[in-house]
């Protein structure tokens, strides 16, 4: 019996000892790995950015292009670019803001419920991040970050419109997690090649731009502000109007690129 007890507790002990090694190069690796993988997705954020803005260039690395993307901050509240002041006040730096992260912070963020959040998103950052492309001293291209929910996920995306401030260049989710060969469709190339050339403003300047169920009939009056529905996905299709709504509305950018269309940067 001695002998079969000893037996019983080295090979627990050899088995406690396996699991903490183990977990010593796990989380080894885990630290070590993780300034790797934020390379990894900062790498893959800006690739997003370039593909909405249709600069992505076989000949050149990401970072490259990506040099000539300027990053500013927005004040959301005011509708105009966030001023030093106001972002020394708030603690804020341009290059290491998050506004994921400053969605989920009272103090730099508010609140949104009911017909306020038709993207469904809870809270909504006061500062929000924009990249420019400029010719010169003017803007070519503004880049904007876009998110809200679908059927199953919060989608995350960025939207790039030209000169204009309200024609669409490109347009892409970079984070979701729709049903696949449904909302999920949402990363198809065929369907986010629709979106370029759309108008997000009617002559009023209200954001109308906006999925239809099925495709879009040319011969409508309205066919420059409509993208094809997705098939049997009919709330990710709504999620994605609602988005965009939201995002380039009165709530969201819409008075800063109105401001932009009038007065330039």
């Amino acid at each position: 019996m001695a002998s079969g007890n000893d037996s019983i507790k080295k090979t627990i002990t050899v088995a406690l000892s396996l699991c903490l090694v183990c977990s010593i190069f796990v989380a080894a690796a885990a630290v070590g790995l993780k300034p790797i993988q934020e390379a990894n997705k900062d790498l893959d954020r800006k690739r997003n950015i370039l593909s909405a803005a249709g600069m992505l260039d076989p000949n050149k690395s990401i970072d490259e292009v990506f040099s000539t993307v300027e990053k500013r901050l927005v004040n959301l509240d005011t509708g105009a670019f966030a001023t030093q002041a106001e972002l020394d006040a708030a603690g804020l730096n341009v290059d290491t803001y998050l506004q994921k992260a400053a969605a989920g912070d009272p103090a730099l963020s508010i609140a949104l419920s009911g017909d306020n959040d038709p993207a469904s998103i809870k809270r909504r950052a006061k500062f929000a991040t924009v990249y420019l492309v400029k010719a010169g001293e003017s803007i070519d291209r503004i880049i904007v970050p876009v998110h809200g929910y679908g059927l199953w996920s919060t989608m995350y995306g960025f939207m790039a419109l030209e000169n204009d401030f309200s024609t669409v260049i490109g347009f892409g989710f970079y984070d979701q997690a729709e049903t696949p060969g449904l909302g999920g469709e949402v990363d198809n190339p065929n369907w986010k090649a629709q979106w370029k050339g759309k108008e997000v403003y009617n002559a009023q300047g209200e954001a109308v731009i906006h999925l239809v169920k099925g495709s879009v009939d040319s011969a409508n009056p309205d066919a420059a502000h409509q993208i094809d529905g997705l098939s049997g996905a009919t709330l990710t299709s709504r999620g994605v109007t609602n988005l965009v709504k939201y995002w380039l509305g009165d709530d969201g950018f819409g008075p800063f690129l109105a401001k932009l269309r009038k007065e330039g940067v």
